[in-house]
């Protein structure tokens, strides 16, 4: 094999591992990203709200939301 053909068979068998990597890193922020808007309604409840559970509910769902939003924005500009 020459240098060109061995360097293009390393590049094409490193292409799915590095894909793999992306999708894995996204699903990672998505959950830190939730359990850490999960993490901080709680102890906003704690502190602030009387027996309720109303700031874990709403800032545990704007979180989902913005995990969900940063996700499809990732994976739009990577299939351009």
């Amino acid at each position: 094999m020459t240098k060109p053909e061995n360097k293009n068979k390393k590049a094409k068998s490193q292409k799915p591992l590095n894909q793999y990597i992306k999708y894995s890193t996204i699903g990672f922020q998505m959950i830190a990203l939730v359990v850490a808007g999960a993490l901080l309604g709680d102890w906003l409840d704690g502190k602030y709200s009387e027996g309720g559970r109303l700031y874990t509910l709403v800032i545990t769902l704007v979180s989902i939301f913005l995990a969900l939003y940063l996700a499809l924005k990732d994976l739009l500009k990577s299939s351009k």
